[in-house]
């Protein structure tokens, strides 16, 4: 039920993914029976593999995540989230509040063994290739070791979901110099750079676009900002390009001539392509989505979950924290 568009996008999002991949073996659609219902009927042959479990309550965006979750025994998120619990699912797909997500999981599925706490791996367009880039807002205060655990849940997600052979890391700072940055980042390079993680060093705001690293580290009050002012920026660009392009005759026709150009250009850069960013860390499958989230952004949603699942995403990140571990 959550998200701008819910549930229509979601019921048809999910479809799609029915259709897309048969070895899926059930999709659990939560939240309001008639309403979902409703949805399902306006689509011809819905695959059989589609159950609805009812919820009647939501959290909204404007609710504060832990009390919601706490208060609203019967919502959408929780109830989804308890079917994790439960094992009759392996994963939950959410484009609503996201705190919601991030403390339904947390409080009820807990942290993989060895993980102080999780993060959101958001997966960042570049000219060259996508990154990774974490926490983007699931813990806002951070210390070294909790940024050296998501370097290696990043480099696990980078390696087994976007193919990167051995993830080049770069921890976000005001200088590539190891002595710039707070006293977080500089302990943070100093465990990086002493472990076997393919640590690159520091990095700064201009190299977000670069397309050099495949994991970029950073808290997650950093990690939201960086996000959200990404997103703003590629908003503001595309109005400016439109009141340009339409300003008169001529430049109406060159926008005509580049309307091919624009759409490859914007078709890169399109995050419903990414389907939504997992937390990692948490002791289940969670694909927390955009809340503009489209019927493609959640069956990529689901796609990335269903990949997530397949590789055994957690097992190598509880792997991984147990290497460092040893390294330490």
């Amino acid at each position: 039920m959550g998200g701008d568009f819910a549930p229509r996008e979601i019921v048809a999002g999910t479809i799609k993914a029915a259709r897309e991949y048969p070895s899926i073996e059930k999709l659990y659609l939560v939240g309001d029976e008639n309403a979902i219902q409703h949805e399902l009927e306006k689509a011809k042959d819905v695959p059989s593999t589609i159950e609805i479990r009812h919820a009647s309550e939501v959290v909204g965006m404007e609710e504060a995540p832990a009390v919601a979750i706490r208060r609203k025994k019967d919502s959408s998120i929780g109830r989804a989230v308890d079917l994790v619990k439960a094992g009759e699912a392996d994963a939950v797909f959410s484009a609503g509040n996201t705190g919601a997500a991030v403390a339904a999981t947390t409080l009820k599925l807990r942290t993989l063994e060895g993980v102080q706490r999780p993060a959101i791996a958001c997966v960042m367009p570049t000219p060259i290739k996508p990154y990774v880039l974490l926490d983007a807002g699931a813990t806002t205060d951070c210390n070294p070791a909790m940024l050296v655990q998501f370097a290696v849940m990043g480099s696990v997600y980078s390696q087994e979901i976007l193919g990167q052979r051995k993830p080049l890391i770069g921890l976000l700072s005001v200088g590539t110099e190891d002595s710039k940055g707070n006293e977080t980042t500089k302990e943070t390079f100093r465990l990086l750079e002493k472990s076997t993680l393919n640590f690159h060093g520091n990095v700064e705001g201009h190299d977000l676009f670069e397309g050099q690293m495949d994991v970029i580290l950073c808290d997650g009050f950093v990690g939201n900002v960086v996000l959200k002012t990404s997103e703003s920026v590629a908003h503001a660009i595309g109005r400016w390009l439109k009141e340009e392009f339409t300003r008169n005759p001529i430049r109406v026709l060159g926008a005509l001539l580049l309307k091919p150009a624009i759409a490859a250009i914007k078709k890169r850069s399109d995050p419903s392509m990414y389907g939504g960013a997992p937390l990692l860390g948490v002791n289940g499958i969670c694909i927390i989505g955009h809340g503009v989230s489209n019927a493609n952004a959640v069956c990529n949603g689901i796609r990335v979950a269903k990949e997530s699942v397949d590789h055994q995403l957690n097992h190598r990140i509880i792997e991984g924290i147990k290497r460092l571990g040893g390294e330490t």
